[in-house]
């Protein structure tokens, strides 16, 4: 007998027992057994905290993203492997590329995201605040990893992607996780894991896998830790309770099964190209993955004048489908899951149909290419109506996890709004429509009960990623029955698994926790000035104070007929009445100008090699002919970057905080410009 193993503390570990069988989806056969009986569960998550956080929590975060990045090039070269396992799932190529390559995708977009962090192990977290009249106390806040484990809790329908997008936000956060699959698809999640493990990218301790039942594990989670569920939202509801999630106050994200929609909008005509994008993507809703999707369409809402032409059209598409052993190039939608997973979306579709009628699709019987029906789990696409949609209100609340949607009409756009919400909460809604006041009122009206709004016409269509794909940039998840959660999201995701925290002091301290230069912190001067610096021999609160130059009405005139900017407020002394202005104004730009002559250093060739733009820039005061100029130049902020090639120069970027002060000593402007610094050696720095 075949027994998946689980990776506990270091070690690859069978459970006690049988287990529980799992199945070929496609021909019925016993694949292997699952089981996490006798695992020492309290022990998973003292190894997570001890031996994997603190390896995580001192990496910086480009470390963390240098690794992912690693473990994603490393995980391609196994796809042919992943993908023939795929296949039992009963997925087909396309459903297994969007499960393997899209949780790798997901790797490689939070590797890349290292670059939106300071190559250190925590980040600043929004602006800084001064607290005081003479500028000696401020504070800021700090984004700091957590001290414990994140715990996956994840379901069937993607057992590769399910956990590589969460992990890979903890892991660049600086957290370890303990990943529990849902048991019926874990043989592919345990061979990703196993190619993982085997690759020894990671460090000890930073990722431990449950193939099985989760056992007592949540009682053993803490305040550090942080859970996330993917299931269904009465499971999710009880893990949530858990009387030790709810005394630690234990962070619990989750996302649930939801009633997601999509509205044709009343400006779409049949026969017109966002018709033909509308059928298009409810087919596609409906069959990818054989409709196991939490973010698949289940309630389609039409103008109740094309409700015969949308379902007529949709069945017609739904017939092209074809069904069966998702090896055959020819299929193009698989099985379910499992025989369980077959009987429940029969057992919700029964409910649907108290309700509704079925239009498309049979109960009983599906004709399947190169396989054989009675012993895979494969299920005909069902295509509902529900005629009465604000009356027969299981549309709305039942969901049929499978190839299932129920077409209702509505008959104005609030009324499309109002069905929308019906479904209390859902991950994704979508909108077809070419009129952008029906696309405004819709977004604004339903926004507030979905986690995400396509906007889907035929102008983005063809590059759209569709209804059904969360993006690892954007938000996943949503409110009410959706689980009131959110997943990825960029920066947003990563946030989830640290702590912020206020930090306050003296400018001098605050730079030197942040290593982010704070106005009012005493700068560092020496006889070398800092462009003729490596950029390692550069630290934040290097100081230069300029000499000065006195802007005249020459320079001013020049300024104008070089840059062509001949704005009145510069050139014209009869047209200032009404205005800010006592007489002509230097251009900012001039004044930047000037100001880039005064710290620039120009004596020799250094290891300043570019100017690389703006940040920030803000005029502040006005500055007349005759006004006299003087820079106070500081090493804001140091970023390391990476050399794509090994013919590159090894370079980091350096933010610049330039403040202009004219002869009272006010500021007049201030800036963070960047530029590229050569570095002395190839190694990374810190």
């Amino acid at each position: 007998m075949n027994k998946l193993e689980n990776f506990v503390t270091g070690r690859w570990i069978t459970g006690d027992g049988e287990g529980q069988a799992l199945f070929n989806a496609v021909t019925g056969e016993t694949l292997a057994h699952a089981s996490s009986k006798g695992l020492d569960f309290k022990a998973m998550t003292e190894y997570a905290r001890t031996v994997g956080n603190p390896a995580l929590r001192k990496m910086t975060f480009h470390e963390r993203g240098r690794m992912l990045r690693a473990l994603a090039l490393h995980l391609q070269k196994e796809l042919p492997r992943f993908y023939e396992i795929s296949y039992q799932t009963g997925a087909t190529r396309a459903d297994s590329w969007i499960d393997i390559e899209g949780g790798i995708g997901n790797l490689f977009s939070y590797a890349s995201l290292r670059r939106k962090f300071p190559n250190q192990p925590y980040t600043m977290d929004g602006e800084s605040h001064n607290l005081s009249k003479a500028s000696t106390f401020m504070g800021t806040h700090l984004l700091v990893p957590k001290e414990g484990v994140a715990v996956h809790i994840n379901a069937f329908n993607f057992p590769v992607w399910g956990m590589l997008e969460k992990v890979a936000v903890n892991w660049l956060a600086g957290m370890p996780a303990i990943v529990k699959p849902a048991t019926v698809t874990c043989f592919l999640t345990e061979a990703v894991v196993r190619s993982i493990v085997d690759s020894g990218i990671l460090p000890p301790g930073a990722l431990q896998l449950i193939c099985g039942s989760a056992g007592d594990l949540l009682d053993h989670v803490q305040s550090q830790d942080v859970i996330t569920f993917t299931g269904s939202a009465s499971t999710g509801l009880k893990l949530k309770s858990h009387p030790i999630i709810l005394r630690e106050s234990v962070p619990f994200n989750m996302e649930a099964d939801s009633l997601n929609c999509i509205i044709l909008g009343e400006d779409v005509e049949p026969g017109s190209p966002d018709w033909d994008v509308f059928i298009k993507e409810v087919r596609k809703e409906m069959t990818v993955k054989a409709g196991q999707k939490c973010t698949a369409i289940r309630r389609v809402f039409v103008p109740e004048n094309k409700m015969e032409a949308v379902w007529k059209a949709v069945a017609n598409a739904l017939e092209q489908t074809t069904i069966g052993n998702p090896k055959n190039e020819k299929v193009r939608m698989g099985a379910l899951a499992g025989q369980t997973q077959k009987s429940e979306v029969l057992e919700q579709v029964s409910k649907l149909l108290a309700g509704s009628q079925l239009v498309y699709g049979s109960l009983d019987s599906v004709q399947v290419i190169d396989a054989d029906p009675s012993k895979g789990a494969f299920i005909s696409p069902l295509l509902l109506v529900n005629d009465k949609p604000f009356q027969q209100s299981a549309s709305h609340e039942v969901e049929a996890f499978g190839p299932v949607s129920t077409i209702m009409p509505y008959k104005s756009a609030s009324d499309a709004i109002a069905l929308s919400r019906m479904g209390k909460g859902s991950l994704v809604s979508s909108i077809v429509t070419s009129d952008p006041g029906l696309a405004r009122d819709y977004v604004l009206g339903a926004g507030p009960w979905h986690g995400r709004i396509l906007v889907l016409n035929q102008s983005c269509a063809k590059e759209s990623t569709g209804h059904g794909s969360p993006l690892p940039l954007l938000v996943h998840g949503g409110p009410g029955r959706a689980g009131g959660g959110e997943e990825m999201g960029g920066i947003r995701g990563v946030k989830h698994y640290m702590q912020r925290l206020a930090i306050q002091g003296s400018p001098d301290m605050i730079t030197a926790i942040t290593q982010v230069y704070q106005p009012g912190t005493n700068g560092r001067e020496d006889r070398i000035h800092p462009f003729r610096k490596y950029f390692e021999e550069l630290q934040v609160g290097d100081q230069l104070l300029t000499g000065k130059r006195t802007i005249t009405e020459t320079d001013i005139v020049n300024f104008a007929n070089l840059s062509w900017d001949h704005f009145y407020a510069h050139t014209d002394h009869t047209s200032l009445e009404g205005t800010l202005f006592e007489k002509p104004v230097a251009h900012g730009y001039l004044i930047l100008s000037a100001a880039a002559g005064l710290f620039v250093d120009s004596s020799a060739k250094g290891p300043v090699l570019l100017n690389y733009g703006i940040d920030e820039l803000r005029f502040v005061k006005p500055v007349y002919a005759g006004s006299t100029i003087q820079v106070r130049f500081t090493c804001k902020e140091k970023i390391d970057q990476e050399k794509k090639l090994d013919t590159d120069l090894p370079k980091g970027i350096v933010k610049w905080m330039v403040e202009v002060m004219d002869e009272t000593g006010e500021q007049v402007a201030i800036a963070t410009i960047l530029t590229m610094v050569q570095k002395q050696s190839d190694e990374p720095s810190k």
